[in-house]
């Protein structure tokens, strides 16, 4: 599917807008409050949106320091996370640890944004250590066949 001039402005509008909001959104509310921020419907609003280009939008509209200097990969998990389901993809919200950071005052952590085990929005660093994966997808239930 070929975007048209409206679908692109759109999609950018709503972009701009949420990565402007989630500052006040996420603000310094829990892991699990903010987590609430990635409930987005498995939608087609932008199938003609790939991960590749999500990734080049979502850089461009962070890329100011102001909105988005603290938990910063959070934010930008968040986002790649919510328009990869409305494009109508499966992604995962990976969450690591440096090993060498646990025991000390502060802890290094980091998130990025994964489909199929491929990082698409943001990157895992060399030395983080995978503790969650939101949401874990399982293998849906075989159907029961009544007799």
């Amino acid at each position: 599917m070929t975007p048209t001039s409206w679908n692109k402005f759109v999609f950018n509008l709503e972009l701009w807008l949420t990565a402007r909001s989630l500052p006040f959104l996420v603000g310094k509310k829990s892991l699990a409050q903010a987590l609430a921020l990635t409930n987005t419907e498995l939608s087609s609003r932008y199938a003609w949106l790939t991960p590749d280009y999500l990734n080049r939008r979502i850089k461009r509209v962070v890329r100011g320091p102001f909105f988005m200097r603290n938990r910063r990969c959070l934010r930008i998990g968040i986002l790649g996370f919510r328009f990869l389901r409305k494009a109508g993809y499966q992604p995962e919200l990976h969450f690591g640890l440096a090993p060498d950071s646990i025991g000390k005052a502060r802890i290094e952590a980091h998130c990025w944004v994964c489909l199929g085990g491929e990082p698409v929005v943001g990157e895992p660093l060399d030395n983080m250590m995978t503790i969650h994966i939101h949401p874990q997808m399982s293998a849906a239930p075989k159907p029961t066949v009544l007799p």
